[in-house]
């Protein structure tokens, strides 16, 4: 195996692989190598796949919150640790797409980085409106988990197409 070392320069980051006679230099995941394709294709796949635990994980965050709103035996620490959990999945996919498309160099599909982002915004809108909404804060918080969950979908059926 080669020894591989990282240089940063203002412009790149690149490994470069030194061999008794030339030097190299090669993008941090080279898609062309059988490593950079497993770890295009892994980002891949967790980008596909933990889009589904994001839309689940936050319509469910959303009904306990709908439902929380009526029905007080349902209120509590454990809907709002889930709650923040559920938001905190929004934050992940988001970074496994940008991982993904740095790692295989492709481009975002039209509008589908947009509603990943979007949600991350709503997030923070949601956490801001918490003091003004006090007396309504499971309802904010229902509808405002599945607007991001309806993000999560129309995200997913964009980037199919």
């Amino acid at each position: 195996s080669r020894p591989i070392r990282v240089v940063r320069s203002s412009t790149t980051d690149a490994a470069v692989t030194t061999t008794a006679s030339r030097r190299e230099i090669r993008s941090p995941v080279d898609s062309s190598s059988v490593y950079g394709h497993i770890v295009a294709s892994t980002l891949s796949n967790l980008h596909e796949n933990f889009a589904w635990f994001q839309i689940i994980g936050n319509g469910l965050a959303g009904a306990w919150a709908l439902a929380a709103h009526k029905v007080t035996a349902l209120r509590g620490r454990p809907l709002w640790w889930y709650t923040v959990a559920a938001q905190l999945t929004v934050f992940v996919q988001v970074t496994l797409g940008v991982a993904m498309v740095n790692a295989e160099g492709r481009t975002f599909p039209q509008f589908h980085a947009f509603y990943g982002f979007v949600a991350i915004i709503a997030v923070a809108i949601l956490y801001s409106y918490r003091a003004q909404l006090r007396h309504k804060h499971y309802m904010l918080y229902g509808l405002g988990v599945l607007f991001e969950m309806g993000l999560g979908i129309r995200a997913m059926l964009v980037g199919q197409a």
